[in-house]
């Protein structure tokens, strides 16, 4: 009955209000009429299919763009009609494009270093010494849960649950229920830490970038952050035998420059930081100066080669731009421009009176970190950044917070948890996931009330 209040609420357009956020400009408040309910079934028709995109195989990024497109020819559409300023279109497409630009041009050098790291055998080494060390299945549990949150913060939530879910595969080969319980671990541990970093979840770093948080605000997210692991992680621990693992690997090697590769990654990350706290730059522009310590190197290693068949002399580093998750990327541009529109004709505004005009701000937030799970954080999220809601600093870090970890409640609801159900085919799947959601709903919780607790008046 909720889901049908809520659905008649967004269209109908008297209480459609006009927009004060973020520099968009005012919205037509159109989302009752015949348009604005097409633009809305478009999306998520689209979004259907990208829920879906296990199943039918189709990449995320082909729908979504073809929305955006199909929108905003509605939007021009019903702003040509109106007595608007003829410049609103202009204005709001600026502003969507200025919001992707910046994302885009972040992720892209991240990306890059990971796609280096990778190819100099960085993660390959680390599990390789995991598997080799010959711990038991639990200690083996509650590593991998551990590298999985330190690691996120730096690396993206996607490579560190792929990189730990190989680990577990390796080693718990003929234990699938060792595999399927270490895998929802991981999405969980993932997800957590990314929380707590700018740099470890695409909506944290939106939010950063978009200035309700400074970076080391963030860090005060860790204790949160901390127990939505522990507590969902402590529970399914139990169900674990303390077996020890036959699985044997063969022992692979960093090559050489690897350890370079990582120290300028880091420098990169202090040199975004030091732009946006000691400037006033925005991170973007950090990480492109960062991406030409990576190119200076590059340039220097060919250089310095003695051989062309050296495997350093054959490293290339417009190779490592062009294996950026494309796909991905794409996506952000389709979610981004969807959202944007559908903010323009206003269906934002109205989003924005049912939960947090309606609910309160805690309760909102915690509600759309649970929409996270079923839909995905970033269109979440930049709904949210695109309403603007009036917020204290704690109000921002929790729902930073609740995006981050609410995709953990079910498979679906993260990339880590996605890309795992790939990875591991068959054995950590949807519904192995599903039996432990009461478990990770705890860890949800307790993370919420600690947040609360630290930030009480």
């Amino acid at each position: 009955m909720r889901i049908v209040t809520i659905l008649g609420l967004l269209l109908v357009p008297q209480i459609s209000l006009a927009s004060a956020s973020g520099g968009a400009a005012e919205n037509l408040g159109l989302t009752g009429s015949f348009l604005g309910i097409l633009a809305l079934m478009i999306f998520v028709f689209a979004y259907s299919l990208v829920m879906a995109e296990e199943f039918i195989h189709l990449r995320k990024s082909k729908p979504v763009i073809f929305a955006a497109g199909m929108i905003w020819v509605i939007v021009a559409y019903l702003i040509g009609q109106s007595d608007l300023d003829p410049h609103t279109l202009e204005i709001n497409i600026q502003h969507n494009l200025i919001e992707y630009a910046s994302l885009f041009l972040f992720l892209l050098v991240a990306m890059t270093y990971i796609n280096a790291m990778t190819e100099r055998n960085v993660f390959e080494a680390l599990r390789s010494w995991l598997v080799n060390r010959k711990f038991g299945n639990r200690a083996l549990f509650w590593i991998t849960g551990f590298i999985a949150f330190f690691l996120s913060p730096v690396a993206d939530n996607l490579t560190t649950a792929l990189l730990m879910g190989a680990v577990v595969l390796s080693v718990g080969a003929g234990n699938p229920a060792f595999i399927a319980v270490s895998c929802i671990n991981i999405v969980v541990a993932a997800n957590a830490g990314g929380a707590f970093s700018p740099f470890g979840d695409i909506t944290t770093l939106m939010v950063w970038q978009s200035g309700h948080a400074s970076f080391f605000e963030f860090f005060s997210l860790f204790l949160p952050s901390l127990v939505n692991f522990i507590v969902p992680a402590t529970i399914m621990s139990f169900t674990i035998p303390n077996e020890q693992p036959d699985a044997e690997s063969d022992t692979i090697e960093m090559k050489r420059g690897a350890f370079t590769i990582c120290f300028l990654f880091m420098c990169t990350i202090a040199t975004a930081v030091s732009f946006e706290q000691f400037l006033h730059l925005p991170p973007f522009l950090g990480m492109m100066t960062g991406m030409s310590y990576l190119f200076f190197y590059s340039y220097y290693i060919k250089m310095t080669s003695e051989e062309e068949s050296d495997d350093f002399a054959q490293f290339n580093i417009f190779s490592k731009v062009a294996q950026a998750e494309w796909d991905t990327l794409f996506f952000f541009f389709g979610v981004i421009f969807c959202v944007g529109g559908l903010g323009v004709i206003g269906y934002l505004e109205i989003m924005s009176a049912v939960f947090y005009d309606g609910l309160g701000t805690t309760n909102a937030n915690i509600a759309m970190g649970i929409l996270s799970a079923i839909i995905d954080n970033i269109p979440v999220m930049f709904a949210i950044l695109t309403m603007n809601p009036d917020m204290p600093l704690h109000q921002w870090l929790l729902i930073t917070l609740t995006c981050g970890v609410g995709g953990s409640l079910l498979s679906i609801g993260s990339a880590a948890g996605v890309a795992l159900m790939g990875q591991a085919r068959g054995v950590y799947t949807f519904f192995g996931h599903l039996k432990w959601t009461w478990a990770i709903a705890l860890g949800y919780a307790a993370s919420i009330a600690v947040h609360l607790m630290l930030f009480a008046p």
